[in-house]
C-alpha cells in the first residue's frame, strides 16, 4: 500500500511535468491512472507548436537523470510510439549542469583510497563533459600519461533506484490492466532498462567492457579501444587513456585532418560488422562525439557505458534477414522470421512476406545512399502487433545502433550507403557460416553432443530401472510390482536405441 501511495504521488509529478509540455499522450496510451490523468490535464499547454515527440522530449529532460536515459531508451521503440516521436526522442540529449570539481575529487579519493595529489600530478576541476550519470575531466597521472577521469554524480544510485521503482510499478499496472500491451512486455523491458543503467554505475563493468572490445580488435589496424588504467579505476571512478583526435562526426575536421571520409566511413562499417557478427559485443552508443579518428586514421571509441551483446543464434537470423532484405526476397525474410520464433507458428507465412515487402520495397526503391537498414528494422518491428509478435529487446538497441551508425555515415557522405560498404563482409560471412561445408559441420558437432549425451541418458534410465528393481524385491508381498521392472527395462534401452538413431538422422538430414 505504501509503495502504490508513494509512486501514485510520484506520477502525479511526472503527470504535470508532462501536462507543462502537453506531452500526456504517452501516458493516456499507456491507460495509467486515466482520472489522475485527466486531472493533470486541465493543467497543458494549449497550441502547443512543437512536434510530439519534442513536447516529450522537453518534458522527459525536465524529469532528470532517469527521464532522459528513459527517453533514450524509448527512441528504439517504434513500435510502441509513432517513428516521428522515436526520432524525436534519438535526439534527445544527455547533457546535465556538471556538479563541482571538489566533489568530484573527494569521490576519487574515497574509492581510490589516496590523496588526489598521490594519484594525478595534476586534475582539472572543470569537466570536459557532464551527462546524467558522471562527468569526465582530464588529468595527468604522477607517472606523466595524459587520462580521461570518469566520476559518477553524487547520489546518482539513489536517485535512480528511487525511479526505477516508479517504472517497475508503472508497467506492472500496465500488464494487469492493459492485456493488449502484454504482448510488449512492459515489466521485462524495464527490466533491460535497469540491466543498462546498473551497468553504467559502476564503472568497472564499463572499464571492462572497455578491454573486451580492446581484445577483440588487437590485431586490428583501423580500430582500437583505449587503454584503462585499472590502478586508478574503482566502482564510482574510472580512468583512461586520453584519446586525441578528431571527432568521428565532424566531417570537415576529418578532411582538415587530411583524412578522407570515404575510408573512415568504410572503416567504421567494418567495424560495426565485426562486432555484431564476429564477437556478437558491440558499442551501443556510436554517436558523432563517442568516437574518434586518430593521426593514423584508426577509429578510437569512448565511452563504454552502454553496449550490446548478441549470440550466436541471433546473428545468424540477423545476417539470413539483412542479406534477403538486401536481395528482396521477401519470402525468405519472413521464413527467417517464423524459423527463429520473431513470429507465432500460426500466423500465414505468405501474409507476412506480403507485409514485409510493403515494408521493404518503399525503402529499396529510393537510390542506394538513401536506404536505411535502421529504419527497415523499424517498421518491421512496427508490424508486431498485426501478426502478434513478441519484442525483441536486442533487436531493439541493435536497430538503435544501426540508427547512430547512418547518422554519422550520412554526415561523412551522404552520397554513400554505410551498409553497402559492409555488405560483402556480411556475405562473406553468411558462405562461412552457413555454406555447404559450414552445415555439415554444424551437423557433425550435433552429432557428436548427441552422442556424448546418449550415455548419459542410458545411465540416467538404467539408475531409474535399478531403483525400481530395488523397490520391487523390498515389497516381497507385491509380486506384480516386480513383474513390471523388465518392461521398464527393456524400454529405458528402447529410448537410448531411439536418441541414438534420432541423432544420425538428424546429422544425415
Amino acid at each position: 500500500m505504501f509503495r502504490a501511495l508513494r509512486n501514485s504521488w510520484r506520477l502525479l509529478r511526472v503527470a504535470l511535468s508532462f501536462a507543462r509540455h502537453d506531452a500526456l499522450f504517452p501516458l493516456e496510451t499507456l491507460g495509467i491512472a486515466p482520472a489522475l490523468i485527466a486531472w493533470a490535464r486541465l493543467f497543458a499547454v494549449r497550441r502547443e507548436a512543437r512536434r510530439p515527440g519534442e513536447r516529450l522530449a522537453a518534458a522527459l529532460q525536465e524529469m532528470g537523470p532517469s527521464f532522459i536515459k528513459l527517453g533514450q531508451a524509448l527512441s528504439t521503440r517504434a513500435d510502441l510510439l509513432s517513428e516521428e516521436v522515436a526520432a524525436d526522442l534519438a535526439r534527445l540529449q544527455d547533457h546535465l549542469p556538471p556538479f563541482p570539481g571538489e566533489l568530484a575529487r573527494k569521490t576519487i579519493e574515497l574509492e581510490l583510497g589516496r590523496k588526489i595529489d598521490a594519484i594525478y600530478s595534476r586534475f582539472d576541476d572543470t569537466p570536459v563533459a557532464a551527462a546524467s550519470i558522471a562527468q569526465v575531466h582530464f588529468a595527468t597521472t604522477t607517472d606523466g600519461r595524459d587520462v580521461a577521469v570518469k566520476v559518477l554524480r553524487p547520489g546518482i544510485e539513489a536517485a535512480f533506484a528511487r525511479d526505477l521503482d516508479l517504472f517497475y510499478w508503472m508497467a506492472e499496472l500496465v500488464e494487469r490492466t492493459q492485456p493488449r500491451f502484454r504482448r510488449l512486455k512492459p515489466v521485462e523491458s524495464v527490466k533491460a532498462f535497469a540491466d543498462v543503467v546498473r551497468v553504467e554505475m559502476d564503472l568497472r563493468m564499463e572499464a571492462a567492457a572497455a578491454e573486451e572490445l580492446g581484445e577483440n580488435f588487437r590485431d586490428h589496424p583501423d580500430y582500437r579501444a583505449p587503454a584503462i588504467d585499472w590502478d586508478r579505476t574503482a566502482q564510482r571512478v574510472m580512468t583512461q587513456e586520453r584519446v586525441y583526435g578528431t571527432p568521428i562526426g565532424d566531417r570537415d575536421a576529418i578532411v582538415a585532418a587530411g583524412h578522407d571520409p570515404n575510408v573512415v566511413m568504410r572503416k567504421a562499417a567494418e567495424a560495426f560488422f565485426y562486432q555484431v557478427f564476429r564477437d556478437g559485443f558491440f558499442h551501443a552508443d556510436m554517436h558523432g562525439g563517442n568516437a574518434f579518428v586518430d593521426r593514423e586514421g584508426c577509429i578510437v571509441p569512448v565511452d563504454f557505458g552502454i553496449m550490446g551483446r548478441v549470440d550466436s543464434v541471433t546473428r545468424g537470423h540477423l545476417a539470413e534477414l539483412l542479406v534477403a532484405f538486401l536481395r528482396r526476397d521477401y519470402r525468405a525474410v519472413a521464413e527467417v522470421q517464423f524459423r527463429a520464433g520473431y513470429v507465432p507458428a500460426d500466423q500465414s507465412l505468405e501474409m507476412f512476406a506480403q507485409a514485409c515487402r510493403s515494408i521493404g520495397e518503399p525503402i529499396f526503391g529510393k537510390p542506394s545512399h538513401q536506404i536505411s537498414i535502421a529504419r527497415l528494422l523499424a517498421h518491421l518491428l512496427r508490424v508486431t502487433e498485426q501478426f502478434e509478435m513478441t519484442v525483441q529487446p536486442q533487436l531493439l538497441l541493435l536497430q538503435k545502433t544501426m540508427l547512430m551508425a547512418e547518422g554519422m555515415g550520412t554526415r561523412l557522405n551522404p552520397h554513400v550507403n554505410i551498409w553497402e560498404l559492409a555488405r560483402p563482409l556480411i556475405e562473406d560471412w553468411m558462405r562461412e557460416h552457413f555454406g555447404p561445408r559450414a552445415t555439415i559441420e554444424r551437423a557433425a558437432g550435433d552429432l557428436v553432443q548427441g552422442l556424448r549425451r546418449v550415455p548419459r541418458l542410458i545411465d540416467s534410465l538404467h539408475l531409474v530401472a535399478e531403483r525400481e528393481r530395488r523397490k520391487a524385491e523390498r515389497d516381497v508381498a507385491r509380486p506384480p510390482l516386480f513383474g513390471r521392472l523388465w518392461p521398464r527395462l527393456r524400454f529405458a534401452e528402447a529410448v537410448a536405441i531411439l536418441a541414438l538413431i534420432a541423432a544420425i538422422a538428424a546429422w544425415w538430414h
